[in-house]
């Protein structure tokens, strides 16, 4: 389970560390910084998928995103006695993004490229990538260093070996080296990784394939776009937790029940709902009905993931569902650690009542977005790799 995430120059995040438990709602007013927060996480998963890089370009390159505002805050500034007024840089620009847990900790630093040197000046350059041991980042934890091109790791003796393989400015070692015998923590943290899953707003309009029959095959993990929807639901049934699905859907639409009705290989989701004569096939149900269903289908998954991260999960859901999707997220939290973005208050205070929950209000100060009333959180340590 990540105790800690980090990140700093990205956007509104000009320094931000976030405690992390094992069900986390991050919520806040519109322009808080809450969607930042969800795209600076779904960065660091691309880096187990070499995806880091070209993420960065399709925002516009680093430069699109880095924090606008200045370097520090002087006292005066935060005051209000004195305007906001950017200082020669002392340190150099990076974007910074990483993680911690009670085994291992992951952190990758990117910066500019030299001017004149390249082409692809929306690309950023990867400066140091560093793996350790434990919670909190110490020259004796270091596992794995990655320093310009070069990698370095520790032996068995725990002496430093730099690796003859170097690697380009633009690719993660997380991607470019995998050795099990000289670096068997790399595949551990990568592996973590590439299992977390991330549910954002899924189709449910006329045109959505969610509403027409699809080619059933096992379906452990529901697709990022839902469109596998009743295989999903199917595989529940079959090799998951069935009376959690038939729970989650009476919880929330009491005397209801879904099936999924198989024409000639391709699966198509029903449901029988109280009162009427027939079930209603995907086609004709109500989009907060079929979204209701999806976020079913992704946190009963049978093969649940070390993270999954949830954003506005309330989207064209009806208010009176919220109760009951906060219990089936609170239900999947025991095992999975979950993330929640959401504004939605009576989601929000359903996630609170759980045992565990963890609730981090964002809010902005001087345009940079911090944790509302960190002064008064035990916030955890935290140590960036320096260049």
């Amino acid at each position: 389970m990540l105790t800690t995430l980090a990140i700093a120059g990205y956007r509104s995040l000009r320094e931000l560390i976030v405690p992390l438990g094992s069900l986390n709602v991050v919520t806040g007013t519109n322009g808080s910084g809450k969607s930042s927060v969800y795209r600076a996480l779904r960065l660091l998963a691309a880096t187990a998928r070499g995806g880091v890089i070209p993420s960065l370009a399709r925002e516009g390159g680093l430069q699109s995103t880095l924090w606008a505002g200045p370097e520090r805050f002087s006292r005066a500034m935060l005051a209000g006695e004195t305007a906001v007024e950017g200082t020669r840089r002392k340190e150099p620009v990076s974007l910074r993004l990483g993680f911690a847990g009670d085994a291992f900790g992951y952190a990758i630093d990117l910066g500019l490229p030299i001017p004149g040197r390249t082409q692809f000046a929306l690309d950023p350059v990867i400066k140091r990538e560093c793996i350790w041991s434990g919670p909190v980042l110490r020259p004796s934890a270091m596992l794995v260093d990655r320093h310009g091109a070069a990698i370095r790791t520790r032996d068995d003796a725990g002496e430093w070996q730099t690796l003859p393989q170097t690697v380009a400015s633009f690719d993660s070692m997380m991607t470019e080296f995998a050795d099990p015998r000289t670096a068997p923590e790399m595949l551990a943290v990568r592996e973590q990784i590439r299992s977390w899953r991330f549910y954002d707003h899924f189709r449910t309009d006329a045109e959505s394939p969610v509403r027409l029959p699809q080619v059933g095959t096992h379906t452990p993990v529901l697709g990022d776009d839902g469109a596998d929807l009743a295989a999903a639901l199917q595989t529940i049934r079959e090799i998951g937790d069935p009376a959690a699905l038939d729970q989650a859907i009476d919880d929330a639409f009491p005397g209801s029940r879904v099936a999924i009705t198989n024409h000639d290989g391709r699966f198509e989701v029903t449901m029988q709902q109280q009162g009427l004569l027939r079930p209603l096939k995907g086609a004709e149900l109500s989009d907060g009905t079929l979204r209701y269903l999806l976020l079913v289908a992704a946190l009963l998954t049978p093969r649940p993931p070390a993270l999954l991260v949830l954003n506005e999960p309330e989207t064209s859901l009806h208010p009176d569902l919220l109760p009951a999707l906060g219990r089936l997220i609170a239900r999947a939290s025991a095992q999975s650690q979950v993330l929640v973005v959401s504004h939605a208050a009576r989601l929000i205070a359903s996630l609170e009542r759980e045992v565990g929950s963890q609730s981090v209000v964002l809010d902005k100060q001087l345009g940079a977005t911090r944790i509302a009333g960190n002064d008064d959180i035990d916030l955890p340590a935290w140590k960036w790799p320096a260049r």
